[in-house]
């Protein structure tokens, strides 16, 4: 009963077997292997994109402030919400790898309004030398809390970003959950809704951990593949990197992992919402494959002591008033069973009984 994240979930076996065939004999190195080949020309066409230029890191990290400096002078400011992975999560590695952009918070809360983005926008730019330049905007995409842009929102965010003639970059770790909440393709919910460069995640959806790094505008790329050298994150042997990515394309193997692991979410939400001590944080329902939810310390505890693995993200476990409302999160990955999940759910129905 594992759901606290979906990157303690195992790697799919279809991405094995592509990692055992590709360690058969030798090939070249950095990229230059055939199965990068394959993963250019399978992510153009997936993204309806013939012209676009893919690159691949290990992390997420390293691929959303590569892409980020590849956009961002040192002087300028990156728009994000609160908590962006990049604000929170990514200790400072945005700063670090742009040589010191700053990054400025629109809103308050996980999911950016167009008209929150004006404002702040309108708010920089104001000072001459004296404040930081306006820069990138980034996306989120499904957010830090578990909500999904649709295709039209992210249009409505770029055209607001380009207005500035400001470049979007989309942190898509799990961009795969929500091209599939969204019933959209790819392309509509980047290129054409206007991102500049997109982080199409695989780690949290399946892949042993790679990230690709996707410039609309080849022109935005001109400086990535020296800044991913320098930065310590061009593999000498790519090709297990190259290997992973071309398996999660093959036969959309990508859009199976992150549906099942959407479904997942919902047969849990679905049994949670029968509890009347248990709430939900983020919404009626979850959209994608994350879900905050509030309940009582009592609930929380029976569940951590009983064999289930989740995150407290609000609230001390440790404290004394069981009826102390404490806010846990769940994940769902590709792997989890329906055994599992009703389990979960059990512990939750138990508690209350």
């Amino acid at each position: 009963m594992h759901f606290a994240s979906d990157n303690a979930g195992p790697a799919h076996p279809k991405v094995m077997d592509a990692l055992i065939e590709a360690n058969s004999g030798y090939a070249m190195g950095y990229g230059a292997d055939r199965y990068m080949d394959e993963v250019r020309d399978r992510m153009r066409a997936l993204l309806e994109a013939p012209d676009a230029t893919v690159y691949l890191t290990a992390t997420g990290t390293s691929a959303n402030v590569l892409a980020l400096a590849s956009v961002c002078q040192p002087f300028q400011t990156v728009f994000c919400t609160p908590v962006a992975h990049i604000n929170v999560d990514e200790c400072n590695a945005p700063e670090f790898y742009t040589g010191g952009a700053k990054l400025t918070l629109v809103g308050e809360g996980d999911v950016m309004t167009p008209n929150a983005l004006r404002q702040s926008i309108d708010a920089e730019g104001t000072r001459g030398v004296h404040g930081p330049a306006r820069g990138p905007v980034s996306l989120s995409n499904v957010t830090e809390r578990g909500n999904v842009y649709t295709a039209q929102q992210v249009t409505d965010l770029c055209s607001v970003a380009h207005s500035y003639d400001l470049p979007v970059h989309l942190d898509g770790a799990r961009f795969a959950n929500a091209v599939v909440a969204t019933e959209s393709t790819p392309a509509e919910m980047s290129w054409k809704a206007g991102v500049d460069v997109l982080v199409f995640g695989g780690t949290k959806n399946g892949l042993m951990g790679v990230e690709a790094v996707i410039f609309f505008n080849p022109d935005h790329a001109a400086s990535f593949e020296h800044r991913r050298k320098r930065g310590g994150h061009l593999f000498s042997k790519h090709r297990f990197l190259s290997a992973q990515m071309a398996a999660y394309l093959r036969d959309d193997l990508w859009r199976d992992l992150a549906t099942q692991a959407n479904a997942n979410m919902a047969r849990l939400a679905k049994g949670l919402q029968a509890s009347n001590q248990v709430s939900f944080t983020t919404g009626a329902f979850p959209d994608a494959n994350m879900l905050y939810f509030d309940a009582p310390r009592a609930v929380h505890r029976h569940a951590l002591e009983n064999g289930a693995t989740y995150y407290i993200e609000a609230g001390r476990i440790d404290g004394s008033d069981p009826d102390e409302i404490l806010t846990g999160r769940l994940v769902t990955d590709w792997s989890q069973t329906d055994q599992q999940i009703d389990e979960f759910i059990g512990l939750i129905s138990q508690k209350q009984s």
